[in-house]
């Protein structure tokens, strides 16, 4: 699944767009980061209401290359600016967590595990 429709599906607002037309095929929903770190993310998208710097860098660590801040959390410009730098898209919603996860789950996203 692209990007867009990852945005549609999620009545979200895309914040940093890194222009990969990567083809997203699990996803993760987690608050804890180093639950994050624990597991391959390739061609994963992160769900978190998580808003830090920190989600980046371990977005970065883990080959993340979407997130998903659900709960209506705010970007920063720091946050744009480390996302641009490292290929990560970046989408707001005012969704919960459950609801992103099963938006995306019925829609053929797998979960990780």
């Amino acid at each position: 699944m692209d990007l867009y429709t990852v945005n549609e599906l999620v009545k979200g607002t895309i914040c940093q767009d890194c222009g990969t037309s990567q083809d997203f095929i699990h996803a993760f929903a987690s608050d804890l980061m180093s639950d994050v770190l624990r597991f391959n993310m390739e061609r994963t998208i992160l769900i978190t209401g998580l808003s830090t710097v920190q989600t980046l860098r371990t977005a970065e660590m883990s080959n993340i290359e979407c997130i998903i801040f659900a709960r209506g959390k705010k970007v920063t410009d720091e946050m744009i600016s480390l996302a641009a730098e490292n290929n990560i898209s970046l989408i707001t919603t005012p969704l919960t967590l459950f609801e992103v996860s099963g938006r995306l789950y019925g829609n053929g996203i797998k979960p990780i595990f």
